[in-house]
């Protein structure tokens, strides 16, 4: 295992206490597939002794045990043929009421599972929607996915077979040696000989398997990756005709998983069979000793045969145990992997005391913001922007600058690393992230659409919206009349990430959910730059309904779309080069002229 991996490794005590506090609300649950377990345990150890009262009692004219002699009373006078009905009927009940016990127990142990298994999901995924997304700017959303659904599945398999079962065999191997010395002392002695050999054994086993689990899940996660990546990016591949590339990328990875799944079950194939092993030569010893008993008149045939049925039901439980040696260590590895994830500390974090904004007026303010992505590596340095409520500013500059950056910070989507950001005249890190983020409106580049309904994608802009106020939105946005000639109207189920509409339908559809949205603060990040001319002029109109009356922030890079703004701020190598509006910027005769005179000869060059 690499160095990197040993140190992204969660504490022990971690893990633990990550298991008790996804149980713990299901206490009451859990004490009754305890007393259940118990019950079907004790019914286990009770299973042989019916046997044994018609070999030696019955069959053997052996007399009955003090302790059991309350079998008598259930026959007339003694009769053995009495004794023999008391011993069927006790194995009856014994089972029935084992078969009970166990009903109870796997159906609890399975809804426990089910519910841990839910709550530990829901967990994880608030936990990532809370997260800066630096987290996911440098992690695979494949392999984040990967942890969500394999890893939890594999602790709710431990839940629902191993957890309690591993408390209960123990319970069970106590009892039956306890019972093994009552019948013979030796041959007890015999059977715990064998045990130290079985725990070393099995704890190199378990330590050796933890480490090809790691190797194993991080070569699924891998493979889980470049699904999730090839599936998302399918027209690009068709487009560019790259699936045998594709078809290789999983090739590789799907083969490093079956090595490392084959690697892994080398390993746990040999568990059972050296058990097994283990076992076969503790029962042979005892088998040997015990007929010489018999032979001698040392020992009764009933005593050896219910000997011989415990230290069978005694390495039972022995070998699961050593069998849940594959179970702990593929749950620790996955907990370990979902622990990472909840311990990740990229969360935007949110003061006690948070303030929940009324409306916001508009007015923005930068004070000597600076931001860097990585440590030492400044995106932004000292920026100072001024923005006065209900102007509209426009931000430009060369490819990465830092323009799309500052749009970024205002609703934390990152936290400075320096400086300040205020909105009506307070720290926007002294709001509640609802709050600040429920007064912003957003029209992106690239709108994103979920799969469902044209209604439900324009109603993501809050959510409970009348059927009017979505009408409305969309006629706002010029929306409608493409919208009504689609097949179902508002009903129209769009592809995943709106595939099945052009980029201006789906720039009207995001225009509208942002009216719906009537946010007093508007950030629009290149929301005309994929689209071509005649788009353009209509999402223009949908957009100028939209900036009526709010603060508006526009990052382009097509100058034309900023240029009859309040005020343009010019980015370039993370500082405000230039400011003002476009006659002055155009007299400046830097860089907002030159990109300007650049722009406008191309344009007058496709003309």
């Amino acid at each position: 295992m690499s160095q990197k991996h040993l140190k992204q490794k969660a504490p022990a005590s971690g893990l633990a206490t990550l298991v008790f506090k996804q149980v713990k609300p299901y206490t009451k649950w859990l004490v009754l597939i305890f007393i259940a377990m118990l019950v079907e345990t004790i019914m286990g150890l009770a299973a042989p002794w019916p046997l044994k009262i018609i070999i030696d009692n019955v069959i053997g004219n052996q007399p009955l045990p003090l302790w059991i002699t309350w079998v008598k009373g259930f026959g007339a006078q003694g009769s053995r043929m009495a004794w023999a009905a008391s011993a069927a009927i006790l194995l009856v009940v014994i089972t029935i009421v084992g078969a009970v016990a166990g009903y109870v127990n796997s159906y609890f142990t399975e809804s426990v599972s089910q519910y841990v298994a839910n709550d530990v999901r829901l967990q994880v995924y608030h936990h990532l929607q809370r997260l800066s997304l630096s987290y996911y700017d440098t992690h695979q959303i494949g392999k984040i996915l990967s942890t969500i659904t394999t890893d939890v599945t594999t602790m709710q398999d431990f839940v629902s077979n191993s957890l309690l079962g591993i408390l209960i065999d123990g319970m069970a191997i106590l009892g039956i040696l306890g019972l093994m010395f009552y019948l013979n002392f030796n041959f007890a002695l015999i059977v715990l000989s064998v045990t130290p050999f079985l725990i070393f054994f099995v704890t190199k086993f378990k330590k050796r398997v933890k480490v090809l689990m790691h190797e194993l899940r991080n070569d699924q996660s891998n493979m889980f990756a470049v699904l999730q990546q090839g599936l998302e990016s399918m027209r690009v591949i068709n487009a560019f005709g790259s699936q045998e590339v594709e078809e290789n990328k999983l090739k590789k990875v799907s083969l490093e998983t079956v090595q490392a799944a084959l690697k892994t079950r080398r390993l746990k194939s040999m568990l059972s069979p050296v058990v097994s092993i283990m076992v076969s030569v503790c029962i042979a010893m005892v088998l040997w000793r015990g007929a010489g008993l018999v032979l001698k008149n040392a020992l009764t045939i009933g005593a050896l045969t219910v000997f011989l049925s415990y230290l069978n039901k005694f390495f039972s439980p022995v070998k699961d145990l050593a069998k849940m040696a594959n179970a702990v260590a593929q749950a620790t590895v996955s907990l370990e992997r979902i622990q990472l994830i909840l311990k990740t500390d990229t969360i935007i974090p949110e003061k006690i005391d948070a303030i929940k904004p009324m409306s916001f007026k508009g007015e923005i303010v930068f004070k000597n913001v600076t931001f860097s992505y990585q440590s030492g590596a400044k995106v932004l340095r000292d920026v100072n922007i001024d923005i006065q409520p209900g102007q509209r500013i426009g931000i430009c500059g060369p490819t990465g600058g830092g323009k799309s950056t500052v749009a970024s910070l205002i609703p934390r989507f990152y936290d400075a690393t320096g400086g300040q950001i205020l909105i009506d005249g307070i720290d926007i890190t002294l709001y509640t992230l609802e709050g600040l983020r429920g007064q912003i409106g957003f029209v992106l580049q690239d709108t994103v659409l979920f799969y469902g309904s044209v209604r439900e994608n324009i109603a993501y802009g809050r959510m409970k919206a009348t059927e009017n106020e979505i009408l409305e939105a969309a006629k706002l946005a010029n929306a409608d009349e493409f919208i009504e000639k689609m097949p179902h109207g508002y009903d129209t189920l769009v592809g995943e990430r709106g595939v099945t509409l052009s980029g201006g339908q789906r720039q009207r559809i995001g225009i509208a959910r942002a009216i719906l949205r009537n946010s007093p603060i508007l950030i629009l990040d290149e929301p005309t730059a994929a689209l071509d001319t005649e788009s353009e002029k209509v999402v223009m109109e949908a957009l100028e309904k939209l900036m009526k009356g709010r603060t508006v922030i526009t990052i382009a890079h097509r100058l034309s779309t900023i240029s009859h703004s309040d005020k343009i701020i010019v980015i370039k190598d993370g500082v405000v080069a230039e400011e003002g509006n476009h006659q002055d910027l155009i007299r400046l005769g830097k860089i907002y002229a030159e990109l300007y005179h650049i722009q406008s000869h191309q344009e007058a060059d496709k003309s």
